[in-house]
């Protein structure tokens, strides 16, 4: 049986075609390739940008800053000195990009000027933390990235 020119480039497409195909499908149903949102409510947490910015801004004219870092035992956070610990309020959010699931919060009850979040609660990787705090009426947030 004899193929020309134009049976075969009919052939190799319907193969490159099946190929697509497969690897759609695939993809689709495997659950080890997760399509899901970046965040659950996408809409609703674009409608608060602007009330972000006003808590980035109050956050960023502190004289003490809150600082954020990555130590031996954790994530610490370290709260201004000048505040009075037991009056600040709010959540601490960890935010994994790489999977919604490993995704969690913390509400603020401080017992200390600082919070330690062991590292045995994170799995490595790259997570995006974010502080929405309060003090006296007054809104803050910080925002930081870490890889562990």
């Amino acid at each position: 049986m004899k193929i020309n020119w134009g049976t075969g480039i009919v052939i190799a497409f319907a193969v490159f075609m099946i190929f697509i195909l497969s690897f759609v499908f695939k993809v689709q149903s495997n659950d080890k390739y997760d399509n899901e949102l970046v965040v659950e409510d996408y809409y609703k947490k674009e409608a608060t940008v602007q009330g972000d910015i006003e808590k980035q801004q109050n956050a960023n004219a502190l004289k003490e800053k809150v600082i954020i870092e990555n130590t031996a035992e954790g994530i610490k956070i370290q709260f201004p000195a000048n505040f009075d610990y037991s009056k600040i309020n709010g959540k601490v959010s960890f935010y994994r990009p790489s999977s919604q699931k490993l995704d969690f919060e913390i509400k603020l009850s401080l017992s200390s000027p600082h919070l330690l979040i062991p590292k045995s609660n994170l799995a490595g990787g790259l997570w995006d933390i974010s502080i929405n705090w309060n003090y006296e009426g007054k809104e803050y947030i910080n925002k930081q990235s870490f890889n562990l």
